[in-house]
């Protein structure tokens, strides 16, 4: 705890000189308050002022209800107040003409330094994250049972009415089971716009409607979806599954729901070819209602709550890795969504982000749960214009989750983080909203000329969405109508500050700061309760070092000098180019060094620790190793040459001294 508030107090000290301004007292005011109130106040509160710092960015003032926990004189805090006031008026608390994005960027820095620190919350709030987890699928399941009377069902679709849910669940059926054979297009039916109005659908749900299908009607032809194995190449995800299989057996997968045997048959997925159809003998074929549900965890995010994920089952995970691959690459190619909808290249949001708030053009709204607030049902509705491909999705979707302390949940949502296609199909659902929104609100006819003008300006990076600012409330208005929660704290459109995709900008400057992700190492080794409660101690240090070259990066060398001492106490670390692999500093005045020439290898060295990793054993043999290496992308050969014999996340990791390339 010592080092992180000597880490803090050489921030402070970086940002008087950035702003020429004294924070010893501020230092001094955190000390005191982390005595009385212990590390969440590094890691909660601080982060909640740095919340109403941006509020008030946004709105232009101070107001009373900001910075609550915190003395006031006259309409600033104390806390800060040298950097406060080069960006606000010390008396009637209201943006100065010219703000100093310096003050701007030191006092989100001080405040958010360890807010996503990895640490472990307590029973209490991982307990909580839970019940939100279940209260907000309960909420989607209601939302979309206001809606029954309006929902265009497909004759054995799951969706009839919650009503016949609960009489299924009586008599023993699983209530989302649809049969596979069943899942033809000739089997599927659509009610006309005209049996729509008569019903008196809302508004805004006819429109969505009608945007989906001018937007997606075109995304797959008739026949994209006839899958053979030639064609889909499923694969296995780097993370866990819900079974716990290791990575090398999910090869040798003994599990297969038969309703993904439609469209992605067993003989032709699990084995590598027809000689191998004996194999499919050991195959365990699940029906809907003994399917493995998706296992619900959570995983560290910030002291203040965890993130809750779902842990897929491996058939549903390979399955959806196939669809996933398609999807994106379509999506970034298709007409309607080529360079609005993004996937790899998360800069053209920060781009958009950063000019945005210097000239005030698009607003960026972020939503709260987004991907665990998209109903089912509504993707159903999305996709009617891509029957097939509906069925696909929805075949490889899950349907049940296994949540701690709970009983087995029935979803409402459509895929939790955890899915291969929580991504796209959120992405998706949110780009219609939007576009859906921006038409209606200029009441022109849906032609294919007016949908291509309310695209413009409209970017979607998962939940990081971008439009013109002009349209920010209907917009707001919309996705709230659909069940979806809008941000309100990390909503930008009135102010100069903007935030998306990781980049945080004022007034055309970048105020990013730097997150200190781990606990820094004390010692060369630490104990077993240290590495329970912070990480282990080589993978302290790998990060202190990140955080250092950071620091140094972004102009705080106070801060990266210290990191730099401490880590000197244990190891020699000399000075690598951005790229290397080896642990070392970055520097403006040089490149790398080096101690030594290799006069085998014509090649310069340097003496250095590098990233070793112990590999789990996960032997691999018989048909799934043949899987394995069919299932492979490109050519150049595995990284490791034991892969058959080691795979997947390392046992334990350390760092080696070794004489290695700089560069």
């Amino acid at each position: 705890m010592k080092s992180q508030m000597r880490l803090l107090e050489c921030v402070l000290a970086d940002a008087s000189a950035w702003c020429s301004t004294s924070t010893t007292r501020d230092f001094d005011t955190i000390t005191r308050r982390v005595e009385h109130e212990g590390l969440s106040f590094l890691t909660i509160t601080l982060p909640a002022f740095a919340t109403d710092f941006e509020s008030c960015l946004e709105f232009g003032a101070v107001g009373p209800s900001h910075f609550h926990s915190f003395r006031k004189r006259g309409a600033l805090p104390v806390f800060l107040r040298g950097l406060l006031v080069r960006v606000f008026d010390a008396s009637s608390g209201t943006l100065l003409e010219e703000p100093d994005p310096l003050a701007v960027h030191a006092v989100r820095q001080i405040c958010m330094l360890h807010k996503k620190v990895l640490l472990t919350c307590s029973t209490e709030r991982i307990r909580s994250s839970y019940e939100s987890f279940l209260e907000t699928d309960r909420s989607t399941a209601e939302w979309e049972d206001s809606f029954g009377a309006f929902w265009i069902f497909h004759p054995e679709s799951p969706y009839a009415s919650r009503h016949s849910r609960e009489e299924s669940n009586e008599v023993g059926v699983f209530p989302d089971q649809v049969d596979a054979s069943l899942r033809h297009a000739g089997h599927q039916t659509q009610c006309s716009d005209e049996r729509s109005r008569e019903r008196g659908t809302p508004m805004e749900l006819a429109h969505f409607r009608s945007v989906a299908r001018l937007l997606w009607g075109q995304l797959f032809s008739a026949d994209s979806f006839r899958i053979d194995a030639g064609r889909f190449m499923p694969r296995h995800g780097p993370g866990a599954t819900a079974e716990r299989l290791s990575a090398n057996r999910r090869f040798s997968q003994q599990r297969w729901h038969r309703r993904l045997d439609h469209w992605f048959p067993a003989a032709d997925f699990l084995v590598p070819n027809s000689g191998f159809k004996e194999e499919l003998e050991g195959i365990q074929f699940v029906d809907p209602e003994h399917e493995q549900p998706v296992r619900v965890v959570a995983v560290p995010k910030t002291l203040k709550g965890p993130r809750i994920i779902a842990i897929e089952p491996a058939c549903m995970q390979y399955t959806q890795q196939a669809v996933m691959e398609i999807l994106v690459d379509k999506l970034e190619k298709y007409t309607f969504s080529k360079g609005k909808i993004n996937f790899t290249d998360q800069t053209v949001n920060q781009r958009m982000a950063l000019s945005s708030s210097k000239n005030g053009r698009f607003a960026t709204i972020d939503l709260k749960d987004a991907s665990d607030r998209v109903s089912a049902q509504l993707v159903w509705e999305m996709l009617e214009s891509q029957k097939d491909f509906r069925s696909l999705i929805f075949s490889c979707r899950s349907l049940r989750a296994d949540v701690p302390g709970n009983e087995i949940h029935s979803l409402a949502r459509f895929a939790s983080m955890g899915s291969a296609l929580c991504f796209p199909i959120e992405a998706m659902v949110f780009y219609t909203i939007v576009v859906s929104a921006i038409h209606r609100s200029e009441g022109h006819r849906l032609t294919r000329k007016g949908l291509i003008k309310a695209l413009s300006g409209v970017r979607v990076y998962g939940d990081d969405i971008i439009v013109p600012v002009e349209y920010v409330q209907v917009v707001w208005r919309e996705l709230e109508y659909f069940n979806l929660r809008v941000n309100p704290h990390k909503t930008f459109y009135r102010g100069s500050f903007r935030e998306s995709c990781g980049v945080d900008a004022f007034n055309g400057t970048p105020v990013t700061p730097v997150y200190c992700r781990r606990m820094l190492p004390t010692k060369r080794h630490s104990t077993s309760e240290e590495d329970e409660a912070y990480g282990s101690n080589p993978e302290r240090v790998i990060s202190a070092v990140s955080l250092a070259n950071q620091f140094y990066k972004a102009g705080y060398w106070q801060a990266a000098t210290y990191i730099r001492n401490e880590l000197g106490r244990f190891a020699t670390y000399p000075i690598v180019s951005e790229n290397s692999s080896v642990l070392g500093w970055h520097s403006y005045r040089s490149s790398y060094e080096v101690h030594s020439w290799d006069h085998k290898l014509h090649r310069w060295l340097v003496r250095a620790p590098v990233v070793e990793t112990k590999k789990r054993p996960d032997p691999l043999n018989g048909y799934g190793a043949l899987m394995k290496f069919l299932l492979k992308r490109g050519l150049e050969p595995y990284h490791d040459v034991r892969h058959l014999e080691r795979y997947g996340r390392p046992l334990s990791v350390y760092t080696k001294t070794r004489w290695v390339q700089p560069y």
